[in-house]
């Protein structure tokens, strides 16, 4: 018999769920505890993780001559500071921002909280620190706290406004797009796809888009007409490819849905999953694969109900391309794995997984610790991830 959209889950499937909801509360300490004893690696494997490990590391070392002002840079200042933050969302950010003045906000806004002195001197590269007192300065002059009343910042305060901004600005917007290359393919998936052609480094990508998540249902048809075209170019550029050996695109669920929680999974279900599986037959059509990007951990069971609506679809069983991403940060990533590979069996097709180490980690345990919850949804040490 065929499965159709509105099926309800099956029984097999039913049960993975309500494991993975109880694994997703149990203490970090029997989560762990529970993993190694699911791993159960032989010596064997053991030694196979070590030399991956092993040749990644030395494959990493001997790209910093290709590299060495970005590695160099990020190094010192990492994701793991404020500055470093401040820097990537800066990278990011400025990509899209299309008017002086709003940059020139942002730039005040992010550089002016930084403790840049404190990395003053402390890189090997001599560009990383003349960066560093660059933005030292940057930071004084663009900073808006009016109690520092000291002649001397007044004075050069009153100096740059006059005189520098515009200088400041332009320094700022180069050194971000050294960084912001390395992480943004490019502005349009025209662009992207250029890029890609020529590099070798990022000849095959899953694209996403910028500033992913709809507050509004205008923002979600906007993103629906992006995702819709960015299916028809990257098919376009596979060229009739197999789907593992062309360029793919991620979407995220939210960008779709405004109201993209499990309090409205009733009117997700209705109104989502028949623009997600539209854009499934798109990409199907076109031979590309098509990635559902992970969510924050509360909406990670919406998501599932959503995939496997989606896995269900008859008109795409014979397609390789639809896949997720599992965060392994979570504590339920491998029941998450452990679903997927069920699901795949039951409605009779292939489904992909990239595993990503998980991005909203502060977040998780920011809104953990709001609710007074006993425990976090996420693994709080980056071994056990």
């Amino acid at each position: 018999m065929a499965a159709h959209l509105n099926d309800p889950p099956q029984p097999g499937l039913g049960k993975l769920r309500e494991a993975l909801r109880e694994h997703g509360e149990w203490p970090e300490e029997q989560a762990v505890t529970h993993l190694l004893h699911a791993l159960e690696l032989t010596g064997g494997a053991r030694h196979r993780a070590v030399a991956t490990a092993m040749a990644l590391v030395e494959g990493a070392r001997a790209r910093r001559d290709e590299r060495p002002f970005l590695d160099a840079f990020l190094q010192e200042f990492g994701l793991s500071n404020q500055e470093g933050i401040a820097l990537m969302c800066i990278a990011e950010a400025l990509l899209r921002i299309p008017d002086d003045a709003t940059a020139d906000r942002l730039i005040a806004e992010k550089l002016a909280t930084g403790d840049w002195s404190s990395h003053a001197g402390k890189s090997e590269s001599l560009f990383v620190n003349a960066s560093t007192w660059g933005l030292m300065l940057t930071g004084g002059i663009l900073e808006l706290d009016p109690s520092i009343k000291t002649d001397t910042t007044g004075w050069m305060r009153k100096f740059t406004r006059k005189a520098g901004e515009p200088v400041v600005r332009l320094a700022v917007r180069r050194a971000m797009r050294i960084i912001g290359g390395e992480f943004v393919v490019g502005r349009s998936i025209e662009e992207a796809l250029a890029r890609s052609a020529r590099e070798a480094d990022v000849g095959l990508c899953s694209f996403d888009m910028l500033g992913e998540g709809a507050r509004t249902q205008q923002d979600a048809r906007r993103y629906l007409k992006s995702y819709e075209h960015a299916i028809d170019v990257i098919g376009a550029a596979a060229a009739g490819r197999p789907a593992e050996q062309a360029s793919s695109i991620s979407i995220k669920l939210s960008a779709l849905e405004s109201r993209y929680s499990l309090l409205q999974h009733e009117r997700v279900m209705r109104r989502l999953v028949p623009l997600v599986s539209a854009l499934c037959r798109r990409a199907c059509n076109l031979g590309i694969q098509l990635t559902i990007d992970a969510e924050e951990a509360d909406r990670l069971d919406l998501s599932l109900d959503v995939i496997e609506a989606l896995a269900a679809d008859p008109a795409t069983r014979d397609w390789p391309g639809l896949g997720l991403a599992v965060q392994a940060y979570g504590k339920r990533a491998l029941d998450v794995i452990d679903w997927v590979a069920a699901t795949a069996r039951t409605y009779g097709r292939r489904m992909t997984v990239r595993l990503v180490k998980g991005a909203y980690w502060d977040t998780e345990i920011k809104r953990a610790q709001e609710r007074g919850l006993a425990g976090y949804p996420v693994y709080t040490r980056k071994v056990t991830t």
